[in-house]
């Protein structure tokens, strides 16, 4: 398990836009250490189907 905070997120997200899962895993692999194929392209995949959060209304 690891946390990946949004700035993270947002590349990972941006490498697999502008070129693939395998991009996107490349930028995986900048940021943590995750050496089996399976394992980075099923993070990737869960990260990409992440939305943030969305801001509360102010009151």
């Amino acid at each position: 398990m690891f946390v990946v905070s949004e700035e993270e997120r947002t590349a990972i997200r941006r490498a697999f836009d502008d070129g693939g899962e395998w991009s996107a895993v490349a930028e995986l692999r900048r940021y943590f250490p995750i050496e089996r194929n399976e394992d980075a392209l099923s993070a990737v995949r869960a990260i990409v189907r992440w939305r943030s959060a969305p801001v509360p209304p102010s009151p």
